[in-house]
C-alpha cells in the first residue's frame, strides 16, 4: 500500500473512539485527533483505544486512579469532627439541665456573701448597709459589738446562747427543755407541764383556773378559795376562824319594853347579846339576816350564854336567808344574856 494512503487511513482512524459497550462514536469536530488521543493516554482511560485496536496507554496495562492524601485525611477528619461536635452538644445539654435543676432546688434560698477585711473595717467605722435581704451574711471570725444590736426580724441561734447581763423579752416561746436559774418575768405562760424541782416561792399569790394536784405537803400562811372539797379527813391543828361580812340583826318582841340586841361574827358563826327591858313576853328575841343566802336551809346550832338564859325554853326558826332565836316562856326582866350560833349549809 502506498505510504500516502496509510497516512491517510491513520488520520481517519484517529477521529474515532471505541467505547466499552462496543459502539463507535465520533469525536466532536472541535477537537483534533492527536489532542484527544494524547489526553486519553495521559489519564490512562482503559476504555479508549487507538487506531490499531490497542488501549490508550503505551504499555496497554490498567492503572488505578490515585487519590490525594490530603483528601483522604479530610474525609476522615470530617467523621471525627462530627463525633466531637456531637459530644460537645451532649455535654452542653447535660450542663444546662443540671444548672436548671440546681436553680430550682436553691430557689428561695438566700445567697451567701462573705465579708472581707476592708468591709469589716468599714462596718467598724461607719454606718453602712451591706447586701440585701436576699443575701446571707457570714462572719467567720468572732464578733464583738460595743454598742446596741437591733434585729428587725426573727433571730435564730443554732448554738448555745449565753447572756451575761439582764435579758428583757416581750414574749418567749421555748419548744425544748429550758433551764433557768434566776428569772424575772411579768407574765409566764406555760402551755405544757411545768416541773419545778426546787422550792417555788410566789410573792403575789397564785391563781389556778383548772385542777391542781399536790402529792406532797402544802404549806401556806393564808389560803383563800371559793370552794374547798375534801376527799379525805380534815385535820386541824389550830383554831377555826370564820370570817366574812357581819350579818344584820333586828330586835324581837321577847326583849320587852326598852330591850336591845346586838351581834358580832359572820354568817357562819357569831354571838348574839340580848338585854331585856320591862315585862318581856314569850316569843322571839332577835332575827339574824345572812349577808349571803345559803343554797338550801342551813343547819343552825345555838348555845345559851349566861345564867339568865338557863331557864329559857329556847328554840329557832330558820330559812335560807335568816334565822330567829325564840323562847316559849318569858325571860327575866332587865336581864343580860346571849346565844352563840353556828350555821352550816
Amino acid at each position: 500500500m502506498d505510504p500516502t494512503e496509510i497516512q491517510s487511513d491513520k488520520s481517519n482512524d484517529s477521529h474515532s473512539l471505541e467505547q466499552s459497550d462496543g459502539t463507535d462514536k465520533k469525536t466532536p469536530p472541535a477537537e483534533s485527533a492527536s489532542g484527544s488521543l494524547e489526553s486519553d493516554k495521559k489519564t490512562g482511560d482503559p476504555n479508549i483505544t487507538d487506531a490499531t485496536g490497542g488501549h490508550g496507554t503505551d504499555t496497554g496495562d490498567k492503572k488505578p486512579a490515585k487519590t490525594n492524601p490530603l483528601k483522604r485525611f479530610w474525609h476522615k477528619f470530617n467523621v471525627y469532627l462530627m463525633l466531637f461536635i456531637l459530644v460537645v452538644v451532649l455535654a452542653v445539654g447535660i450542663l444546662v439541665a443540671l444548672t436548671i435543676k440546681s436553680n430550682q432546688q436553691t430557689k428561695g434560698q438566700l445567697d451567701s456573701e462573705n465579708l472581707s477585711q476592708e468591709q469589716l473595717q468599714q462596718l467598724a467605722n461607719t454606718d453602712v448597709t451591706v447586701g440585701n435581704n436576699k443575701q446571707l451574711l457570714t462572719v467567720q471570725a468572732n464578733a464583738v459589738f460595743a454598742g446596741s444590736v437591733l434585729v428587725r426580724n426573727s433571730l435564730e441561734v443554732a448554738g448555745s446562747l449565753k447572756v451575761g447581763g439582764a435579758l428583757s423579752l416581750n414574749s418567749l416561746t421555748v419548744t425544748g427543755s429550758t433551764q433557768l436559774s434566776d428569772t424575772t418575768t411579768n407574765n409566764l405562760t406555760v402551755s405544757g407541764a411545768l416541773n419545778v424541782l426546787g422550792a417555788l416561792a410566789l410573792k403575789n399569790g397564785i391563781s389556778v383556773s383548772g385542777n391542781s394536784n399536790f402529792t406532797g405537803n402544802v404549806t401556806t400562811a393564808s389560803l383563800t378559795t371559793g370552794t374547798l372539797n375534801l376527799n379525805g379527813d380534815l385535820a386541824l391543828t389550830h383554831h377555826i376562824a370564820a370570817g366574812g361580812p357581819t350579818p344584820g340583826i333586828s330586835r324581837g318582841t321577847a326583849t320587852g319594853s326598852g330591850g336591845t340586841v346586838s351581834l358580832s361574827g359572820s354568817d357562819t358563826s357569831g354571838s348574839i347579846a340580848i338585854n331585856t327591858g320591862g315585862s318581856p313576853p314569850a316569843g322571839c328575841f332577835a332575827t339574824i339576816s345572812f349577808s349571803q343566802k345559803f343554797t338550801s336551809t342551813p343547819h343552825v346550832v345555838i348555845t345559851p350564854v349566861g345564867s339568865s338564859a338557863a331557864g329559857l325554853q329556847y328554840y329557832i326558826e330558820r330559812s335560807t336567808g335568816s334565822f330567829s332565836v325564840c323562847a316559849s316562856n318569858s325571860a327575866p326582866a332587865s336581864a343580860s344574856f346571849g346565844f352563840d350560833y353556828m350555821a352550816f349549809d
